[in-house]
């Protein structure tokens, strides 16, 4: 077993978790659609060429020198023949760059400016892959471990229907290999709106069927460039958590869907024990909860939302208190409340504030 990398600002951009259904009065928002899934004893992938579609793969990087060159070790294994791999370095203040640079110097890299969140940094990376015609955008986390075929396995979902829009793979906990982390995900207007089906099960093939899905996690997404101009960038009103959701939601109203790849594999660098309750976390998590809520949730789904969220924040408190940490519950409290007044911005034409 590989040693677990140290858990960074960088390992914590891209977590949610929920437990509950979503409400019966709005199927069209979290509908999947009628259940299909494909037969995993009869099908054959399709042998791959050059005439494969291309794909740009994407990896944010802020301050994340080490694990995000540990991240590109496997992905540079991928053995994908129409792939070319893109770090978006989104502000780093480190020697990011210049090492990544001296340490894979085939590899491209596109240098935002400032760091104002992680949509901001991806849109510059997708501005960039729809300005060079790529048919797919891969977008990655930069705390990743990839299986050599999980690219072309997410191809094989994703060219098999015309509306399939966005496709993830089957992840597991780096730290616990085979311990699951995200099959996939469903929607709901409880806790952090966001459950990842699986999360902490040993896989025992109990998720063996690629399936139409609420949600794919932002972790890893392969997004056909035709979805992605229909449903638009991801959204910067979000600075962390839930912008992967709320892409999902506006994918879907463009006509598309979003699909879970069972034979596409990934490793997260998180740790199943280590917990990601802390204050900053919690503040921009919550933050985007709110900014959600406002989006996408009818007026009974808000309340109900936050009729939940003041029964269960007394309860989280002294939970917390014994443990030192209430100040996390405090800054829930404080992010929701800004996420609720935050002013909501028009998503950008372009994004092309890029270090040349």
């Amino acid at each position: 077993m590989k040693p677990e990398p140290p858990v960074t600002s960088t390992t914590l951009l891209a977590q949610s978790g929920g437990d509950a259904p979503s409400p019966a009065d709005a199927p069209s928002l979290f509908d999947t659609g009628p259940f299909v899934s494909t037969d995993t004893n009869s099908r054959s992938d399709p042998q791959m060429s050059d005439s494969s579609p291309t794909v740009a793969g994407l990896v944010l990087n802020y301050n994340g020198r080490d694990v995000t060159q540990l991240s590109l070790s496997s992905l540079v294994e991928l053995d994908y023949p129409n792939l070319e791999l893109v770090v978006v370095d989104n502000g780093s203040t480190d020697d990011s760059f210049a090492a990544i640079s001296a340490a894979y110097p085939t590899i491209r890299q596109l240098r935002v400016r400032e760091n104002h969140g992680i949509s901001w940094g991806l849109n510059h990376g997708i501005q960039w892959a729809l300005d060079e015609g790529f048919d797919y955008v891969l977008l990655m986390n930069n705390d990743i471990e990839v299986a050599p075929d999980m690219l072309s396995e997410l191809i094989t979902v994703a060219e098999s229907q015309p509306t399939i829009g966005c496709v993830g793979p089957k992840t597991y906990y780096y730290s616990d290999r085979e311990r699951l982390w995200s099959t996939g995900g469903q929607l709901h207007f409880r806790h952090s709106l966001t459950d990842e089906r699986g999360d902490g099960e040993l896989d025992r093939g109990q998720y063996e069927q690629d399936q139409a899905m609420q949600y794919i996690n932002g972790c890893a997404m392969l997004v056909k460039a035709k979805a992605m101009q229909a449903a638009g960038y991801w959204d910067p009103d979000y600075y962390l958590g839930l912008e992967d959701a709320d892409f999902c939601v506006r994918l879907k109203a463009a006509g598309f869907s979003c699909w879970y790849a069972h034979r596409a594999k990934l490793w997260h660098m998180i740790s199943h024990s280590i917990g990601v309750y802390k204050p900053t976390r919690t503040f921009h998590t919550t933050r985007s909860q709110g900014i959600f809520l406002r989006k996408h949730a009818t007026s009974f789904q808000r309340l109900s939302s936050l009729l939940w969220f003041a029964a269960a924040m007394p309860i989280a408190y002294v939970r917390e208190l014994f443990k030192g940490n209430q100040e996390a519950v405090v800054q829930k409290v404080r992010g929701l409340r800004a996420g609720l007044n935050a002013p909501l911005s028009v998503l950008p034409i372009e994004y092309r504030d890029l270090i040349e």
